[in-house]
């Protein structure tokens, strides 16, 4: 289904025949329709999203003296569209002489990714069943701790997180995909801490020491140019203009950051705080950081967006 956002209107007169193009201007699409002497003439629609990208229309009538009129419509910005006319050929009409009937350098690189919304939105119907997992196993996590103390949230997350490991043999919806196996494995080395030392302290630096060894990874890829690291990322963003060395670079960043953050608030911040913040906030924190490094990210010679 597609909404109509504005409809734009090119109105000239050609050897006394009153011509209008008309652009109605949706969320995903552009329809151009050309009118003359009151009467529909033609009309041609660009769907965005299944056509790969913004193109010009083209339009074309046989006049009632056996010439044959011509137009073309399009984007020449993000707010307006153009209109050209030709008559056996020969140009008759420009609604903004001299200019080029396309977008602007620097938003063509971003019209022809307007394709992936749809893309990113299947596979989030795809993962749905995995993000669900990591929701349930951050929550279990958080109810149990409230309930019981921190070893045994993370004994009782980590056996959960075995339980569907097995469980993942048998079915095949996709349990553990992406951030729900990195949950997972979260959890077993919490346990891992809380059962080698019997301590809520060595629970809450997990993410600390696991966010310092990460970022070393990842800035010691960077330093490689992202040859093993930053490459693979890559493939799970939609953006084709990502450097992988200033990808990994950023990312081993971010992993400092947060690991300071679980540091502070472990250190100086109640224990129903902390588990407040590594349940929710760090999750919210780091998508932002996230965003910032995808921008950080762009080849320097990339379009602006």
């Amino acid at each position: 289904m597609d909404i109509r956002v504005w409809t734009y209107r090119r109105r000239f007169t050609l050897d006394g025949h009153a011509v209008e193009v008309r652009c109605d201007a949706g969320m995903r699409s552009l329809k151009a329709r050309m009118i003359v002497d009151g009467v529909a003439a033609a009309e041609e629609t660009n769907d965005i999203f299944a056509d790969g990208g913004f193109r010009n229309l083209r339009l074309a009538y046989t006049l009632p003296d056996g010439r044959r009129l011509e137009t073309e419509a399009g984007y020449h910005s993000w707010t307006s569209v153009g209109v050209k006319a030709w008559v056996d050929g020969v140009l008759a009409y420009e609604s903004h002489p001299g200019r080029p009937i396309a977008l602007p350098k620097g938003l063509d690189g971003m019209a022809a990714r307007q394709s992936q919304p749809d893309q990113g939105m299947q596979r989030m119907k795809q993962n749905w069943p995995a993000i669900s997992v990591d929701i349930a196993l951050g929550l279990l996590f958080f109810i149990v701790a409230k309930l019981t103390d921190l070893p045994t949230a993370a004994i009782v997350g980590a056996g959960a997180g075995l339980a569907l490991m097995v469980v993942q043999r048998f079915v095949k919806v996709d349990l553990l995909g992406g951030l729900a196996l990195f949950g997972v494995v979260m959890l077993l080395i919490s346990a891992g801490f809380s059962i080698a030392f019997q301590d809520d302290w060595a629970v809450k630096m997990r993410s600390t020491i696991l966010g310092v060894l990460t970022a070393s990874l990842f800035l010691a890829d960077a330093a490689l140019g992202g040859r093993y690291l930053g490459k693979r990322l890559m493939v799970y963003l939609p953006l084709g203009d990502i450097d992988p060395g200033r990808l990994a670079g950023g990312l081993g960043v971010v992993g400092l950051v947060m690991a300071g953050m679980n540091y502070l608030v472990a250190t100086w911040l109640p224990t129903d705080v902390w588990l407040f913040y590594t349940t929710f906030g760090d999750f919210a924190l780091a998508m932002v950081l996230f965003m910032g490094v995808t921008r950080f990210a762009r080849r320097p010679d990339a379009p602006a967006a």
